[in-house]
């Protein structure tokens, strides 16, 4: 549900409600509640207060009409709904820059339903900007404006089939502070990222930018933008400088950690080598750590173009060995045989991912 500021606003699953004071962004809402306290709330833990809203329009029926009077426009809003705090909730740890970003609609339909084009202002200056995609082999504006320090625009929601055009563009901006500690040239950067980025999940990170996972573009760090002086320096002694090109943000790939070779890896689910402390913990609740550590394992192996990894099971009473052979047929192109006697005994088994090959 959509809500303006001044709406009056109950809590849908707990006592109590509030005022809206701002909109930060598609889904989230902070608001005043009714003890005094502002707070950011999502905008699906929310519910308009029909009660408060039915006293309203019975007080304007029982008003008597004011004289009829010239209307007397309200001043438009410099800065739209869709602009917001970069993160309310907590501490941004992303460097300093510009970010272009794409965050799922929806957490849980991450690689298929719609997604959130969003522009971050990670400085400490306010901006102005203006950005253009390449669509059937022409440039089109797709939006311009101001954006303040430290904030973020949702540029457009956009569906899977649209994806390919937002992936190759231009986007230029300035940088403003009424006493800014450094003066930065104009910027011209270019965007390019490969459509496949958008299909594999390891490619969406867990970031302080937004509220959830996301492929984040890093547009320009704030460290590399040219600023007058260096520029001064730079026509002195003849230097040019280079075109920036705007690149992903990429989280360490999990099956890094146990990369053996080209290609390969070798991972051990032991217990003891997946947790410290495993007090407390049952036999099914380590079988259920062990099976889901092999599932991230195995999809990281898929996003990031593995063709062998090898997994140490043990020896045991062959539970481990079973469940991961029967999560194995839910992947396609994926074969598995037992691994290097020599090497493991009969405690590992080789996954083989043909669709990399």
């Amino acid at each position: 549900m959509k809500f303006k500021v001044g709406d009056k606003v109950n809590f849908l699953n707990e006592k109590g409600g509030g005022t809206v004071t701002a909109i930060m962004d598609s889904k989230l809402v902070k608001i005043k509640t009714d003890d005094g306290f502002e707070m950011p709330v999502l905008s699906a833990d929310l519910i308009l207060d029909y009660r408060a809203l039915a006293e309203e329009e019975l007080f304007e029926t029982v008003t008597p009409a004011a004289p009829a009077q010239r209307a007397i426009p309200e001043p438009e809003e410099t800065v739209p709904e869709t602009t917001s705090e970069i993160n309310p909730w907590g501490t941004v740890k992303e460097p300093k820059g510009v970010y272009l970003a794409f965050e799922p609609h929806e957490q849980q339909w991450i690689l298929t339903g719609d997604m959130d084009v969003i522009l971050v202002n990670n400085t400490s200056y306010d901006m102005l900007y203006s950005l253009f995609f390449e669509r059937e082999g022409a440039l089109e504006g797709v939006d311009y404006g101001s954006l303040p320090s430290d904030s973020k625009i949702v540029l457009e929601t956009i569906s899977r089939d649209e994806i390919e055009d937002w992936t190759k563009g231009h986007l230029q901006f300035m940088l403003h502070k009424d006493m800014p500690e450094k003066l930065y040239l104009p910027v011209h950067t270019e965007v390019s990222i490969k459509p496949g980025r958008f299909f594999k999940e390891g490619n969406y990170i867990s970031n302080t930018l937004l509220n959830g996972k996301a492929i984040i573009v890093n547009i320009m760090p704030q460290a590399g933008i040219e600023i007058v002086s260096e520029q001064e320096h730079a026509k002195k002694f003849g230097q040019r400088s280079k075109t920036q090109i705007a690149q992903p943000v990429k989280e360490k790939p999990l099956i890094e950690k146990h990369k053996t070779g080209m290609n390969e890896a070798i991972v051990d689910l032991h217990i003891a080598e997946l947790i410290d402390n495993i007090t407390g913990l049952t036999s099914h609740d380590m079988l259920n750590i062990q099976i889901e550590y092999f599932k991230k394992a195995l999809n990281s192996a898929l996003t990031n173009d593995y063709t062998k990894v090898t997994f140490i099971h043990g020896v045991g009473n062959g539970v481990l060995k079973s469940a991961i052979i029967k999560e194995l047929e839910e992947y396609e192109e994926i074969e598995n045989k037992m691994a290097s006697i020599s090497k493991f005994g009969v405690g590992a088994i080789d996954v083989l991912i043909k669709s990399n090959e």
